[in-house]
């Protein structure tokens, strides 16, 4: 378990955030990313999930894929990232930033309406 406090566990998501390829970050519309300590009950029977441990982070939201003309005016999307759960499984600063980016990346792939299961597909697990 690495042992990391909310400031530096938030410089590693903006650091991640910063090293996106600007195509992607370009094309994110309207969503914004929120650190959390642990998934709320909502969530995690969103995400079918039974243990808070288990989910690193969730996208709340409409994908791009999905959105009409009548979206506008909404409340942004967000992203959740979990930071005590990304904690728990990483043993060193490198694992966490290194599971926070993929958390991050995983989470805004669902932004643009890519699939669990096409994310799979691809080996992006």
């Amino acid at each position: 378990m690495s042992s990391m406090d909310e400031d530096e566990f938030q410089v590693l998501v903006e650091q991640a955030w910063d090293a996106l390829p600007e195509d992607y970050k370009s094309h994110v519309d309207n969503v914004e990313v929120v650190v959390e300590a642990w998934p709320d009950d909502r969530t995690l029977h969103l995400a079918h999930v039974r243990h808070s441990r288990q989910l690193l982070g969730f996208y709340h939201g409409v994908p791009l894929t999905e959105r009409t003309l009548g979206y506008n005016m909404v409340p942004p999307d967000r992203i959740n990232i979990y930071r005590e759960p990304i904690l728990l499984i990483c043993h060193s600063d490198e694992e966490v930033r290194a599971t926070v980016q993929h958390v991050l990346r995983h989470e805004i792939a669902h932004h643009f309406g890519i699939s669990d299961a096409r994310l799979h597909e691809i080996g992006a697990y």
